[in-house]
């Protein structure tokens, strides 16, 4: 099982297209899946917290400016980003929705596996992650009623109440957890959350794909080149905010893949219990391209190592 969890956290992106294609082949058989997003990724978030410690947190007491740095990226480059993105293109109703939600979510926590691969800072990303994470009941919802809100039938309220459910009470019950039980924990569940992980994110991307199908072959194109040119000018934005502020290689890296891939299940999750499947449809597409773009991005870097602060293994994907 081991070899298997290490296996499936290697190859993510290539199973995340799998699922993207099997969505499309048998839409019928998987489409129902997709009401099914919010429980899946609160198993995703569950895993996360019981990666988490105390120690985790660290980070941001003794660089409390990079952090901020980078949660301030996070939260205001990609919905704006999502917002520009979607007016060029001409993206309307469900589709403009979709892409803003994407846009609002917090750091995606496949995030720490490629800084870890691209030779970034891995401390750095684990703690922007977990802090976009916790900060996302509060920001998320914000920002998606600011710049889509004359489109909305849904409150503050219905979306803070969504992500304390899907994100931040399993996120909190797994680290603790973790707190409580460490040694079952790290000897017992670490070291299969990436297949977990893997799993979780695949099977999503396969249900909500499955409920577009149609859309996907018919607009899939577009919307597939917004995506891309999100997710790029994000990673590239991310990389110039912290070399403006000069951090150092491994914090460069490490900011560009926090902002450039977002918690693409959040959004989806999002879109299923509020809106309707189509939105779901750009945070479907996200998913598959930034963990291709972001396992690319992770072979040219580690082809060109840097000086860097101790990285410690990340033991989880999602």
């Amino acid at each position: 099982m081991r070899t298997v969890a290490e296996l499936a956290g290697r190859w993510f992106a290539v199973l995340v297209v799998l699922g993207g294609v099997a969505g499309l082949l048998a839409p019928t058989v998987l489409a129902p899946i997709a009401d099914q997003t919010p429980l899946f990724l609160g198993i995703i978030m569950f895993g996360m917290g019981l990666t988490l410690r105390g120690a985790d947190f660290a980070l941001v007491a003794r660089r409390p400016w990079v952090v901020l740095l980078g949660v301030v990226a996070q939260f205001t480059i990609m919905p704006a980003l999502a917002w520009g993105i979607g007016h060029l293109f001409g993206l309307t109703g469900d589709a403009m929705i979709g892409m803003i939600l994407v846009g609002a979510a917090p750091g995606g926590t496949a995030s720490n596996v490629i800084v870890y691969l691209a030779k970034g800072d891995t401390a750095l990303s684990v703690t922007l992650t977990t802090v976009s994470t916790l900060l996302a009941p509060i920001l998320t919802p914000a920002l998606v009623l600011w710049l889509a809100g004359s489109q909305l039938d849904v409150t503050y309220g219905a979306l803070v109440t969504s992500i304390m459910q899907i994100v931040l009470f399993p996120v909190l019950a797994g680290l603790l957890v973790r707190t409580f039980a460490g040694g079952l924990v790290e000897r017992y569940m670490l070291p299969y959350l990436p297949l977990v992980s893997v799993t979780g994110i695949v099977v999503v991307v396969a249900g909500i794909v499955a409920a577009n199908a149609d859309a996907v072959l018919s607009t899939g194109l577009l919307l597939a080149l917004a995506v891309i040119l999100h997710n790029g000018l994000g990673l590239a934005l991310g990389y110039g905010a912290a070399s403006l502020a000069r951090l150092e290689e491994p914090a460069r890296r490490a900011l560009s893949v926090e902002v450039g891939m977002q918690n693409s299940g959040l959004a989806a999750s999002l879109a299923t219990a509020h809106f309707t499947p189509a939105a779901a449809l750009p945070a479907a597409l996200f998913s598959v391209w930034h963990n291709i773009s972001g396992s690319l991005l992770a072979s040219y870097w580690a082809r060109r190592p840097v000086d860097e602060p101790a990285r410690a293994e990340p033991v989880g994907t999602a």
